[in-house]
């Protein structure tokens, strides 16, 4: 439970600062309630005959990897502000840490924001790793060269997080870009991240494919799903397959092109295609597209359900496919804006170069709190 830490007030320098105090900081999570239900779930894993049911066992250790994670972040949180009552203290006493202080104050936010991130995703899946399917909208080489513009903006953001990043799939375009690209991103919480960029993004710039130099709208759909834990149960009938190889193309793909190793498998009952090709065993690259199938079956599965219940409910929801939840505008002017949460950044070329998390974090918390807008038509071009 987040509590308020209270405000201490120290002079630094020339100047006077009013900020959250550490001195009650270690109270921002019920740490005697964590300790108890690490407790109860250590009992409970020391019974005989816990494993013997592999799926719940499996369950049970997940939650206690959660509550040892945020039992780790309670005793950093106490520590960071043990350290800073003791500056605050030689502060007060005239010594110059004022240095000290605000690294220490800089230090302590950023992992209490990054504490309140973990909040916010307490969905099943968020912390599993997620794949994410990139497709090209109509245009052509436009909107093809944007997919991939998305594509490497989603590797840079992954490697600023720390993340694993692998291509899964590789469709090169006939002169530029991309007509499809699946990647799989691995750390934790990549997945609850990673669902804030699901949907259409919008390009507008002066096209370096136009001679005349004219302005070109671009769309492209970002898809995002979580990879399931193998005890999720996803019933596939290996007789509703067809499974397809053929030799890998694009990038990489020139160490691999002497074999059919790339991996193409329908689903026949929902036509539901999905592909690998960066590995250069087919077996690997089956396993692989067999993930993002079983992620892509659940994930229909789950919509089902929830257009039954909407159903049973009476709720009328409109179906806005195609329409964007951010614009990305080069010319005439500069700026990224978010439909959803009514985000702007005026500077394209920092969000492309893969930072998102201010865009991430906003939607999070809005989500969070139910105040989320629906992507709607923005009245710039």
């Amino acid at each position: 439970m987040w509590r308020q830490c209270p405000t201490t007030t120290i002079s630094i320098g020339d100047t006077t600062s009013s900020r959250d105090g550490p001195s009650s900081c270690g109270g921002i999570f019920e740490g005697a309630n964590l300790q108890s239900q690490l407790s109860e779930i250590e009992a409970a894993s020391a019974a005989p005959d816990f494993w013997s049911r592999q799926a719940e066992a499996q369950k049970v250790m997940q939650r206690r990897r959660r509550v040892e994670g945020d039992l780790a972040l309670l005793q950093s949180l106490r520590s960071r502000a043990d350290d800073l009552a003791v500056l605050f203290e030689w502060a007060a006493a005239g010594e110059d840490v004022a240095a000290d202080i605000r690294r220490g104050l800089d230090e302590l936010e950023t992992e209490m924001e990054g504490a309140e991130t973990r909040k916010m995703l307490g969905g099943q899946y968020d912390r599993s790793n997620a794949i994410v399917t990139i497709r090209p909208g109509a245009g052509g080489t436009e909107s093809q060269d944007w997919a991939e513009m998305l594509l490497k903006m989603y590797l840079k953001w992954a490697e600023r997080r720390g993340f694993g990043r692998e291509v899964l799939e590789y469709e090169p375009g006939e002169e530029a870009g991309i007509k499809r690209a699946t990647l799989l991103l691995t750390g934790e919480y990549a997945f609850g991240l990673m669902s804030a960029e699901a949907g259409v993004h919008r390009l507008v710039r002066i096209s370096p494919y136009d001679q005349a130099a004219r302005r070109h709208t671009s769309f492209a759909s970002v898809f995002v799903w979580p990879e399931l834990p193998e005890d999720v149960d996803v019933d596939i009938d290996e007789k509703d397959l067809r499974i397809d190889t053929y030799r890998s193309s694009g990038a990489g793909g020139q160490h691999v092109n002497v074999t059919d190793s790339a991996v193409r498998i329908t689903h026949i009952p929902t036509n539901i295609v999905v592909s690998c090709q960066n590995e250069r065993s087919q077996h690997k690259n089956k396993a692989s597209a067999m993930k993002v199938l079983r992620a892509r079956l659940y994930d229909l599965k789950m919509k089902e359900q929830q257009s039954k219940l909407d159903q049973i409910g009476g709720e009328k929801r409109d179906i806005a496919f195609g329409s964007q939840i951010r614009n990305y505008v080069l010319q005439p002017y500069q700026m990224v804006k978010d439909l959803r949460t009514r985000m702007e950044v005026g500077d394209p070329s920092r969000v492309l170069g893969g930072d998102l998390d201010g865009f991430i974090k906003t939607y999070l918390m809005q989500k969070a709190a139910g105040t989320l807008g629906t992507p709607a038509p923005d009245d710039e071009d």
